[in-house]
């Protein structure tokens, strides 16, 4: 599994001193996982380097901001992971639903970061990824191959994004300030179901010993560092909303599993606290739900296939999300008559319309999936459904007028804004909301098959090992021994 991003220990012992000899020189330190999990728990002298340090720059320092505890402003340090709780007058169910955000990382305002991070630091330590000789590749449908670009420009390394050429401009606008050679960014044919094409570049920059790819969809260290990281930050907002209500219980946790790296802390949540653990994907292209096909918007969420980092056989429902409805609501949260009409015909508050600026075409995807399964469950008031706002709108602006022109050419009015509220919010419905069973989960299970074994070359050893639960709790230990690598790496690098 050493290719799937499992390496410990020293793999080239010259390379990674090359490595710890310009680590000595920049003065850079990595932090560890326990500490981006924890990060009270940073020496002082660290959080006081980050007092001047602006989060959008391409600053060693900025690693100590990768985590979920990222003040509004993107500088300072909260206890309590910034959220959203959204109550009944939005979503129409009594269960409150909260979302944990995603746009208070640093350097690309998206939670991916948090992943590139965790893949590219094993293989530093180990000596894997030499700066000297090798590239970086980050495939990636949305954040990720950003997140990646930002930690190899960080740690002076060389990165590659290779993403579909249908995605957002802003994607591109942001890559274009952040590569020194624009062939460091790769256009893949399609838009946001197009996953095999990004593999199929990626098969043929791999022919190069030079290229290492970092495949977020099959790089277990994407599973391992949301189980450490992000899982306990859901915990640490969840015991904090219990203060206030003793009797609530954390029902179900959601996620889009775009590389089924972010729905792992599911499994964080389910061990400590019962939770249900809820998967999400596209009604164009229900994959999971109907072995079914297609094109689809909801940027971010790259399907046709199931993710080799999947735990698929510990996953307890399926829901799946119309583009139409992200596309709709995206006008509706960030347009100013959208934004009116939420105000002052539906009566929220000015600071909740606001904070729905929070949410970007994924975000919204799974704060639907949310009220789909609160609606199926008849969730109360004391049983809490939480997701994640993966990114903000700011990264869909270029994405407004092509949702007008697809979705209501007449204009997007008053009339239209309560029109698409009663449809995709009021009347969200579970229709397409699968609860699992043994079956199911072994359905969903087998067609990574075609992907993994047939196309990837992933032995049928290896494949099946995912069946068990305990395969995914054994690699948990990776994440101690890499705390390990990071805390002596950094002490032979001089910058403990």
């Amino acid at each position: 599994m050493s290719e799937l991003g499992l390496e410990t220990g020293v793999i080239d012992a010259d390379a990674r001193q090359r490595t710890i000899e310009r680590f000595k020189r920049a003065g850079w330190r990595l932090p560890t996982f326990a500490e981006l999990a924890e990060p009270s728990s940073m020496a002082a002298s660290v959080r006081d380097s980050l007092t001047d340090v602006d989060p959008d720059a391409a600053d060693a320092r900025n690693l100590y901001r990768v985590h979920w505890h990222n003040a509004a402003d993107r500088r300072g340090l909260v206890d309590v992971p910034g959220h959203l709780v959204l109550g009944e007058e939005l979503t129409g169910v009594p269960s409150p639903i909260v979302l944990l955000l995603g746009d208070r990382f640093p350097m690309i305002s998206a939670h991916k970061v948090l992943a590139a991070y965790a893949c590219l630091v094993p293989r530093l330590i180990s000596g894997r990824f030499d700066a000297d000789r090798h590239r970086a590749i980050w495939p990636s449908t949305g954040n990720y191959c950003r997140g990646g670009v930002a930690i190899s420009r960080t740690l002076g390394c060389r990165g590659v994004a290779v993403l579909p050429e249908g995605m957002s401009e802003e994607r591109f606008e942001w890559l274009g300030r952040w590569v020194d050679d624009p062939s460091d960014v790769i256009r893949t044919p399609g838009s946001e179901s197009n996953v095999k094409e990004i593999y199929d570049a990626c098969t043929g920059l791999a022919k190069d010993e030079g290229n290492l790819v970092f495949n977020q969809f099959c790089e277990f260290a994407n599973h391992l560092v949301h189980w450490r990281v992000t899982g306990p930050a859901f915990s640490r907002v969840y015991q904090h909303l219990k203060q206030d209500n003793a009797k609530l219980k954390l029902a179900a946790f959601v996620s889009a599993t775009g590389s089924a790296g972010t729905i792992a802390a599911g499994d964080y949540l389910k061990d400590r606290h019962g939770t249900q653990i809820v998967a999400v994907e596209a009604l164009e292209c229900p994959t999971m739900l109907y072995n079914g096909f297609g094109e689809h918007n909801i940027q971010g969420i790259g399907d046709k296939h199931i993710p080799l980092i999947h735990n698929v056989t510990n996953t307890d429902a399926v829901a799946a999300v119309s583009d139409r409805s992200t596309d709709s609501l995206n006008l509706l949260f960030n347009t100013e008559v959208g934004r009116e009409w939420l105000r002052k015909d539906r009566g929220l508050s000015a600071e909740l319309v606001e904070s729905l600026g929070h949410l970007g075409l994924s975000s919204i995807c799974n704060l639907l999936a949310a009220i789909q399964y609160a609606k199926r469950k008849e969730l109360g008031p004391n049983q809490l459904v939480m997701t994640v706002a993966t990114d903000g709108a700011a990264l869909y602006r270029t994405e407004e007028p092509k949702a007008l022109k697809r979705l209501f050419p007449g204009g997007f009015g008053r009339g239209t804004a309560e029109v698409v509220f009663n449809e995709h919010l009021a009347g969200a419905h579970d229709g397409h909301l699968l609860e699992c069973g043994m079956r199911d989960r072994d359905r969903i299970f087998n067609l990574g098959y075609f992907t993994w074994v047939e196309q990837q070359g992933v032995s049928i050893e290896e494949f099946e090992r995912r069946r068990h639960q305990d395969f995914w709790i054994d690699l948990r230990g990776h994440m101690d021994e890499w705390d390990a690598g990071i805390a002596e790496f950094n002490r032979e690098a001089g910058t403990v």
